[in-house]
C-alpha cells in the first residue's frame, strides 16, 4: 500500500464524503449529510484555511487527511492542524498512517507552515503510538480547549 498524497479536488466530493462519514461514525461524531458536505465543499474548491487530502492511489483511495490553516506568533507564522486523518480498516496497521504524518510537514513546509498539530483522545495510547513515531510530541503544559458556538 502507497502512503501518497493526491490534492482532493471538487470532484472528490462524494468519496471524500464516504470517508468523512466512515470515520464519524467510528469516532461517534453525530453530524448530518448537508453540514458534512457543507465543511467539505470549500477545501475541495481551494479555500486558503485548509486542504483534504486523499491517500493512496488516485484512483482508489484508501483514507484520507484534512489540515487547517492558522497563524501562531509562538511558531513564527503559519501553522497547521490535522483536524482528521482515516484510513480504511482493511489496510491500518502497515504503517501507513505514520508515514503519511512523518511526509505531510515536510511537504506543508514547502508552503510556509512552521509547525503542525494535531489532537489525540487521551485514552487512546494506540494512536497516540502512532503520532509518536511520526514526530508529534505533548506539549506538557498545555490543552486544548473549545468553544463551540
Amino acid at each position: 500500500m502507497s502512503a501518497s498524497l493526491h490534492l482532493a479536488g471538487p470532484g472528490d466530493l462524494d468519496r471524500l464524503t464516504g470517508f468523512v462519514a466512515a470515520f464519524h461514525d467510528e469516532m461517534g461524531i453525530r453530524q448530518d449529510a448537508a453540514t458534512r458536505q457543507d465543511a467539505l465543499a470549500p477545501l475541495l474548491d481551494g479555500s486558503p484555511y485548509g486542504a483534504a487530502y486523499l491517500i493512496g492511489p488516485a484512483r482508489s483511495p484508501i483514507g484520507y487527511v484534512i489540515v487547517t490553516f492558522g497563524w501562531s506568533v509562538e511558531f513564527g507564522g503559519m501553522d497547521g492542524f490535522v483536524d482528521e486523518i482515516w484510513l480504511r480498516p482493511a489496510v491500518r496497521r502497515r504503517g501507513i498512517a505514520t508515514e503519511v504524518l512523518s511526509e505531510l510537514p515536510k511537504a506543508l513546509a514547502g508552503a510556509g507552515v512552521k509547525a503542525l498539530h494535531l489532537e489525540v483522545d487521551r485514552d487512546d495510547e494506540a494512536a497516540q503510538r502512532i503520532y509518536l513515531r511520526a514526530g508529534f510530541r505533548p506539549r506538557e503544559r498545555y490543552m486544548l480547549m473549545s468553544r463551540v458556538f
